[in-house]
């Protein structure tokens, strides 16, 4: 127990007790004056009156013995609450304290942070006034964007009508026809083939399957032909392009048997030209003919649907060319005849250098007769120099005798020579075999 909360109970019962015992004494006191009692009858009404406090303080210090525990335990547990509440206290402060020293150190680590991102702060504007820049460009080229749009609409719609309009004119045979032409004049231009010299357009052509005219017939080197047949089966392949490769049902079904059509008028035109046999009316031609098809997907349409058409073809004597193939194999065509006119130049080249070396020699003979006839008129000029200095002029000095005035020259002999010709080509003479 605490002991300030002893004393302050021990002042208590003590003040207590001598009160009581205070009471007493003033009323024995007061009856022994009033009445005159024998001493034996004060004396046992004094041990009465003993007895009678010991027992009230007994009453006393039990009730003040409950009293004390009551207090005691109230006062324990005042004290644990006490604790409790300093405990609490305690933990409050130092929270506070933990508290204010997390936040000055938040603060701080804050103001940091801050400084650290004031250059991020700095480029966050900037970054924000050309996105502000940015924005406003957009704007502008969104609108520019949906001015181009409507106008890619308008071409996009002007240009679905005019394929439907052409799809609508190569339903026609003739326009067809004029259509595969066209392409096939054009791929041949396009290979650096002449017309009417390395190639001809609607040649008429006899043999014994009777009179033919195809398309085109291609000059090759050495004075061969191969011919060329343009063919253009679109109506099928048209109707089956309108029905999307995804479709199922009915509709797929209707696009494979269109496909299959298409086919069968690819096979038709390959037996129409088979049957013609142009190569036979042609000199030196191999014994085939090209089946020109002026769109790539008409020929991998059919060979998808059937790929045993090309073989067909083979076995007929016709080869299916698309564009690209036929362009592959005209430039090839205009390929050797730079070749064969390069062999003919270098034989142009050959027999003129031939001549040439006939003609220097020759003109080696002439320059060896020049030679000579210059070496000869040096020997007389020599003579005549020397007969002048040893005898004309000997005898004209005794002449000087009468004329002093006068003096006579002299000749200077020529004492260089002509070079004669070393070359091995101008010594020898020419061997026409040799070349």
């Amino acid at each position: 127990m605490d002991p300030i909360v002893a004393l302050v109970i021990g002042l208590v019962v003590g003040i207590f007790f001598g009160g009581i015992i205070g009471l007493l004494l003033g009323r024995v006191r007061s009856q022994s004056r009033a009445t005159s009692i024998e001493p034996a009858v004060l004396e046992a009404q004094h041990a009465q009156a003993i007895a009678e406090l010991r027992s009230r303080e007994q009453g006393v210090q039990a009730q003040l013995a409950a009293d004390y525990a009551g207090i005691a335990a109230t006062a324990d547990a005042l004290r644990e609450q006490v604790e409790s509440l300093q405990s609490q206290y305690r933990e409050v402060v130092d929270r506070h304290r933990t508290d204010a020293q997390a936040q000055a150190d938040r603060e701080q680590r804050e103001s940091k942070v801050l400084q650290a991102l004031t250059p991020v702060q700095e480029s966050l504007r900037t970054m924000q006034q050309k996105v502000t820049e940015l924005e406003s460009q957009r704007s502008v080229q969104h609108g520019q964007l949906s001015e181009q749009l409507k106008n890619a609409t308008e071409s996009e719609e002007r240009l679905r009508s005019t394929a439907e309009s052409l799809a609508s004119a190569l339903r026609s045979n003739s326009t067809r026809g004029v259509w595969g032409e066209t392409q096939l004049r054009n791929v041949v231009q396009a290979a650096g083939l002449i017309e009417r010299v390395d190639f001809d357009v609607q040649a008429s052509i006899t043999s014994d399957a009777g009179a033919g005219r195809p398309d085109m017939v291609i000059h090759l080197p050495g004075g061969k032909n191969i011919a060329v047949d343009a063919k253009v089966p679109f109506s099928a392949y048209l109707e089956a392009n309108q029905i999307p490769a995804t479709a199922t049902g009915e509709e797929a079904a209707r696009r494979d048997s269109l496909l299959k059509q298409h086919v069968r008028v690819m096979r038709g035109h390959i037996d129409t030209l088979a049957s013609k046999a142009y190569w036979a009316g042609l000199q030196a031609s191999p014994e085939l003919v090209i089946a020109f098809i002026p769109s790539e997907s008409l020929v991998s349409s059919a060979m998808e649907a059937d790929p045993g058409i090309m073989d067909y073809a083979f076995g007929k004597r016709v080869a299916l060319a698309s564009p690209v193939t036929l362009w592959s194999v005209l430039k090839t065509v205009a390929f050797s005849w730079q070749q064969d006119v390069l062999t003919d130049q270098a034989k142009t080249l050959f027999d003129l250098s031939k001549e040439l070396y006939s003609r220097l020699a020759t003109l080696a003979e002439h320059a060896d007769k020049l030679r000579r006839s210059i070496d000869s008129t040096v020997t007389s000029y020599n003579q005549f120099a020397n007969s002048l200095e040893t005898r004309v002029l000997v005898t004209a000095r005794k002449l000087s005798v009468l004329d002093e005035s006068k003096v006579l020259g002299t000749a200077t002999t020529i004492e260089a020579t002509p070079r004669q010709l070393t070359a091995v080509e101008l010594e020898l003479p020419v061997d026409d075999n040799a070349i």
